[in-house]
């Protein structure tokens, strides 16, 4: 069996192309992760461009379904905890899983959610993007009689906040920080303290 003596070949061009925009893509992503009120502005403006859109071209009901579909389904997943209260619950003793501080003199533990803000925003803003770039093929414009999905939408909205709601109310937290008592540590006097 001969041994080749040639060099293993180089990336091709379109492996390098792949890697370069997907770097160029990452470095903005780290770029805007700090910017959270931004961040939100933009995507709203997003939503709404597309919501005028929709609503001026007086078409895409499907496509505009299906958005509100995937954002909901993006919603719960941001107001659920990462470790599901009920999960635990069912599988071992209350006592012995993880839970929620009750008192004072329990340990602090924070909401950790199952789809971190973050995620959620870039989610969100890639779904409205693709939801704008349908309006643009006339294939995917499907007759149908709007007044029946909005109010479908409406119900499955109506039943899953519902549901979610007396899961938050049963299992005891709150998914958002407003409200929530803030502890602060000792304050820097700007002293040295040599040791």
């Amino acid at each position: 069996m001969a041994v080749s003596d040639e060099a293993p070949s180089s990336p091709g061009t379109a492996y390098r192309l792949y890697k370069t925009i997907s770097n160029r893509h990452q470095y903005y992503l780290d770029r805007v992760t700090p910017h959270g009120t931004a961040r939100w502005v933009f995507a709203v403006f997003l939503f709404l461009a597309y919501s005028i859109r929709v609503y001026i071209l007086q078409g895409w009901y499907i496509v505009t379904y299906a958005l509100g579909i995937y954002l909901l389904n993006l919603f719960i997943a941001f107001l659920t905890p990462k470790i599901d209260p009920a999960g635990i619950e069912d599988s071992v003793d209350p006592e012995d899983g993880p839970s929620l501080p009750t008192k004072n003199n329990e340990e602090f533990r924070p909401f950790l959610r199952r789809l971190p803000e973050f995620k959620f925003w870039y989610s969100f803003t890639k779904a409205v993007s693709v939801a704008v770039i349908c309006t643009f093929f006339d294939a995917l414009n499907i007759p149908v009689f709007w007044p029946i999905l909005v109010m479908y939408f409406i119900i499955l909205f109506t039943l899953t906040m519902k549901n979610q709601i007396k899961h938050m109310i049963k299992y005891r937290y709150l998914p958002f920080s407003y409200g929530k008592a803030r502890y602060k540590g000792k304050e820097d006097t700007g002293k040295v303290v040599a040791s």
